[in-house]
C-alpha cells in the first residue's frame, strides 16, 4: 500500500493543511473525509478532481443499488468516466463484478485513480484503461458484451455553475449532452447508469428510456434515484435497462 512518502506526479496533489490549497476548492478540501475516508493515507487529487468526484457514502450506495437490482448475468462493469477513483473503488469493493473497467482520458487523473484504488486495496481488481471513453468503448467492447456488461458514467457537469438552475437542461451539458453519452453506451448495452445533476430534467431522460427515444407506456417508469448526504441532494441516478429496485 502507497505511504504519505510517494510522490505525486504531476497534476496530482494531496494537501495536509487549509493553507496549502487553491481558494476555489478550500471548501471541497473541508469535505474531504466525505470524499475519501481514508484522505489521510495519501489519497491524491488534481485540481478539477475536487468539483467532480462522488463521495464516498454516496459511491457506495450506488454500488450496492447496481449489484443488487441488475440481473446476476450482468459480470462486467465499465466505468466510462474512472476520474480519481470514487465510483470505480466502490465497485470494486462491493464484490459483485468479475471484471472492472476504469477508463480516463487525463493522465494524471489516471494516476491519481490507480493509487487511490492501491489505497482501498483494490487496484488489482481493476482494468485500467487511458484514453477516451467514446473510442476505446467503440474499440473494445463489441455488442457481444450486451448480456455480460453494465456502463456507469460520471460525465463531466461543465463545472459548479450548473448548481443555479432550478431544472438543468441536459442538452447544454459539456462536453458532451445526454444524447451522445446514451447513443455510444447503448451501442454495447442497455444497462446503464449515468450520474447527473440533481436538477436535470426528467423530460428529457425519459424521453430515451422508450424505444428509438419513443416516450415510455404509461405502465412503465424510468427508475431515477435522488443520492443524499447530510440531508441534502447532492445528485441523481438514472437507470436504463433491466435493474429492479424493488
Amino acid at each position: 500500500m502507497p505511504g504519505a512518502t510517494d510522490n505525486p506526479p504531476d497534476g496530482c496533489e494531496h494537501y495536509d493543511d487549509a493553507s496549502e490549497v487553491p481558494s476555489d476548492i478550500v471548501k471541497y478540501w473541508y469535505q474531504r473525509y466525505d470524499i475519501f475516508s481514508k484522505y489521510d493515507e495519501d489519497i491524491w487529487m488534481t485540481h478539477d478532481s475536487w468539483f467532480g468526484v462522488t463521495p464516498e457514502c454516496i459511491a457506495t450506495t450506488i454500488a450496492d443499488h447496481i449489484r443488487y437490482s441488475v440481473p446476476e448475468s450482468k459480470t462486467v462493469l465499465i466505468d466510462a468516466f474512472a476520474g480519481v477513483g470514487g465510483n470505480t473503488i466502490a465497485f470494486a469493493l462491493s464484490g459483485k463484478w468479475q471484471q472492472i473497467f476504469a477508463i480516463e482520458k487525463d493522465p494524471a487523473t489516471l494516476a491519481c485513480a490507480k493509487h487511490n484504488a492501491e489505497v482501498y486495496g483494490v487496484a488489482k481488481k481493476i482494468f485500467w484503461i487511458h484514453g477516451d471513453c467514446f473510442e476505446e468503448i467503440k474499440k473494445r467492447f463489441t455488442a457481444g458484451m450486451k448480456e455480460k456488461a453494465v456502463v456507469f458514467a460520471s460525465p463531466p457537469w461543465g463545472g459548479p455553475q450548473y448548481s443555479g438552475d432550478a431544472i438543468y437542461d441536459l442538452t447544454t451539458m459539456q462536453p458532451y449532452g445526454l444524447q451522445t453519452l446514451f447513443d455510444s453506451f447503448s451501442k454495447v448495452t442497455k444497462e446503464i447508469v449515468l450520474y447527473l445533476p440533481r436538477t436535470s430534467d426528467l423530460n428529457q431522460l425519459a424521453q430515451l428510456a422508450g424505444d428509438e427515444g419513443e416516450e415510455l407506456p404509461d405502465d412503465q417508469k424510468l427508475q431515477v434515484v435522488q443520492y443524499c448526504m447530510k440531508g441534502a441532494s447532492k445528485a441523481l441516478c438514472v437507470y436504463y435497462g433491466n435493474f429492479s429496485h424493488g
